[in-house]
């Protein structure tokens, strides 16, 4: 879910702390991408008609390999340089929010049912997309495919959203890309929303940068996460009847939770009992991440052209000259993206008017569908 009405809230209030961007602008960035979040979007879109799904011979869904290959290809050719996040054991905060998840997939898998048996094809297109859910199979499927196509992959700890924010904090990514908002509540300096979507769509990739949005809200950070937890998080419920604008102007008046507890009136505003915003408060600030150098030595290799073979085409029944132009394209693109941003060749040159205690600064440099055998989509559907 991320943060509820996030986007809006900002988009009225600190609309400074927001631009579009072209995709092409990325040119040369290292990004952290929320790898489950692609994943379960693969799953929903590629190949998909009602409950039927791209498979290989054995009948295993494929969507997610095929999604996951032509989109990395995609950013790799536009000379981005994306290091998959994949989620790690979820805080034990966010179990309400699983189980709610949970029960809705359960609800959308009986209204499919009752769907299918009457043959009503709009709700089976709809109730069928309700039931997805990616799991460690799907994870483990993509996680090596993107290492034999050279691209990093991190295993977090925690939260994926949360480890994405800590490489941005280190300087080893430019900015993180997902579509949940919560990327800004743990804090990343910069956060792209709509750069994994599909070029199809044209949709101009909107940025997002954290002090910006807390100098116009003028709010610190701390205050930034309470204003998010009131909004509705993955962590805690919220208070019925406060949303992101009341949240705000409480946040204004008094502070912080804690604060507009003791004011707030209770007989209109009622507090969920054994309301933990404290602990959500301390998830957001001090995550569970893996700031290790040697674990975090992100690095882009050349790709293994039978290693993708022998996933994709043996296993998997995409077409073999497709996957090897395929590998062709990821090797002129990672070549062409290897000359770095323009920037990365000039430094700052040094005023000797100004105080030499001043420190030089920086900033690090920091259509393509592969198909299978059958239906140039390959595989066959079940």
């Amino acid at each position: 879910m991320g943060i509820k009405g996030l986007t809006k809230l900002l988009a009225d209030n600190a609309p400074k702390g927001m631009k579009e961007q072209k995709f092409e602008s990325y040119f040369g960035r290292k990004i952290a991408i929320d790898a489950s979040m692609s994943i379960y979007q693969f799953l929903i879109v590629v190949g998909r008609s009602g409950t039927e799904m791209l498979t290989n011979e054995a009948g295993e869904v494929t969507s997610h390999l095929q999604g996951m290959f032509n989109r990395t290809i995609r950013l790799l050719e536009a000379g981005v340089k994306p290091v998959y996040v994949f989620d790690g054991k979820p805080p034990d905060l966010k179990k309400q929010e699983l189980a709610k998840r949970y029960s809705k997939r359960a609800d959308a898998t009986a209204d499919l049912a009752d769907a299918i048996e009457v043959g009503n094809k709009e709700d089976i297109e709809k109730f069928s997309k309700r039931t997805v859910k990616v799991t460690k199979q799907h994870n483990d499927d993509c996680k090596r495919l993107l290492r034999l196509m050279g691209v990093p992959v991190i295993e977090a700890p925690s939260e994926a959203e949360a480890q994405c924010a800590a490489l941005c904090k280190l300087g080893k990514v430019y900015a993180v890309a997902s579509e949940d908002m919560d990327s800004l509540t743990f804090g990343s300096p910069r956060f792209l929303r709509h750069l994994m979507d599909p070029s199809s769509r044209k949709i101009p990739v909107m940025e997002f940068e954290v002090s910006k949005i807390l100098e116009e809200l003028n709010l610190t950070m701390d205050q930034f996460v309470d204003l998010c937890i009131l909004s509705g998080c993955d962590y805690c419920d919220s208070i019925r009847g406060i949303g992101g604008q009341t949240a705000l102007k409480l946040i204004r008046q008094h502070g912080s939770i804690e604060n507009i507890l003791e004011n707030i009136n209770k007989e209109r505003y009622q507090i969920p009992e054994d309301w933990p915003f404290q602990e959500a408060r301390q998830l957001f600030k001090e995550p569970l991440v893996c700031t290790d150098e040697e674990q975090l030595d992100i690095k882009w290799t050349t790709p293994d052209e039978e290693g993708l073979i022998s996933l994709l085409v043996n296993e998997n029944g995409f077409n073999s000259d497709r996957v090897t132009k395929a590998v062709e394209k990821i090797k002129a693109a990672k070549n062409k993206s290897s000359q770095g941003r323009m920037e990365s060749f000039f430094k700052p040159v040094t005023n000797p008017s100004v105080s030499t205690k001043r420190k030089e600064t920086s900033e690090k440099p920091t259509k393509q569908a592969i198909t299978k055998k059958s239906k140039s989509s390959g595989g066959k559907r079940k």
